[in-house]
């Protein structure tokens, strides 16, 4: 019986949960360098905002049909993948999760790990044949967590995904942060990344949302936390990547001159969440209009960055997006 267990792997939750178990395999296996700061904008993940109207803690990971998030993602870092998911539902499930068990353990037995929704996002770093499970990080533990080959995907959320990577051939600098950019405008000019639903929005209206959420006094508690919380971590490492990469594009600077003014405003958005000895921590109650305010403020400094990014964009032919194939926008049947 076969044990694989791919010890160099370290998941640590700090960012998005996608990008820190991104950030975990492919440090590991030498397919990125850098700072996480840097993967999370490079792919454009860091600009990713969405928000439930009622605030729940799914916001922060629903921020669309997460094929076509990621495949932007990492397509954008020249980086070979194949993933699969789906509703656990479906009459189907079963038999592609026979067949994800088998290239999971191929990825594994290649040396690089694997991203599974646990929920959140996780990393699967080895298995066991004699016990028939795999091993999985959380990133909040260094305890692994065991999943039965039978369990494979199955959750309380009835979504399931995985996601294997290969090699990469990093295009140059340029082409990935005028990407990044481009990614960020899309982000923030989409309201709705789930339809049919429009009860959680992205980009300049998730402002709204969270606003009127706060005002409203109806919201989850610890979902507004962790809103702020992601929001807050992200747009410092928004603020992060482009002070790396302002130097490649003239005009970005007005976007990192944005965001350093964005980032003033997070200490005094840090004291609008108060540790409740019962309840943990929450908004506190007295503070939230003056939260609103900041935010309000951050959504404008935020807009003038993504102006500067249009700008930058319109300099440069965009031909993945204005290039119409043969048979038009349909694809061939």
């Amino acid at each position: 019986m076969t044990r694989v267990l791919l010890d160099g792997i370290t998941m640590k939750r700090q960012s998005k949960s996608y990008i820190d178990s991104l950030y975990a395999i492919l440090s590991a296996a030498g397919l990125f360098e850098g700072p996480k700061y840097k993967l999370a904008g490079l792919t454009g993940m860091a600009f990713k905002f969405t928000v439930h109207e009622r605030l729940l803690p799914l916001s922060v990971s629903a921020y669309g049909q997460w094929g076509d998030e990621h495949s932007p993602a990492i397509r954008n870092l020249g980086l070979y993948t194949v993933w699969d998911a789906g509703r656990t539902r479906h009459p189907t499930f079963s038999y592609y999760q026979q067949d994800a068990v088998k290239w999971v353990k191929q990825s594994l037995d290649d040396g690089l790990g694997v991203i599974y929704w646990i929920p959140e996002f996780g990393v699967i770093c080895g298995y066991d044949d004699e016990d028939a499970v795999f091993y999985v990080q959380d990133g909040h533990s260094s305890d692994y967590k065991i999943v039965l080959y039978d369990n494979l995907g199955l959750n309380f959320t009835g979504f399931w995904y995985c996601q294997i990577f290969g090699e990469r051939l990093a295009p140059p600098l340029p082409d990935m942060v005028l990407e990044s950019l481009r990614l960020a405008i899309h982000d923030w000019d989409t309201p709705y990344k789930t339809l049919p639903n429009t009860d959680i929005a992205s980009g300049k209206l998730a402002y709204t949302f969270l606003r009127n959420g706060l005002q409203s006094g109806d919201y989850d508690e610890g979902g507004a936390v962790y809103i702020m919380d992601d929001y807050m971590y992200t747009r410092e490492e928004i603020a992060s990547y482009l002070r790396d990469v302002s130097g490649t594009f003239s005009g970005l600077e007005e976007a990192v001159a944005a965001y350093e003014e964005l980032l003033q405003l997070v200490p005094g958005m840090k004291t609008c969440i108060m540790e409740d000895g019962v309840k943990g921590r929450q908004i506190d109650p007295m503070r939230r209009d003056g939260l609103c305010d900041l935010l309000h403020q951050a959504e404008v400094l935020e807009e003038r960055a993504i102006t500067a990014f249009r700008a930058i964009s319109e300099r440069y032919p965009d031909l993945s997006r204005s290039t119409i194939r043969r048979w038009g926008v349909a694809t061939p049947r």
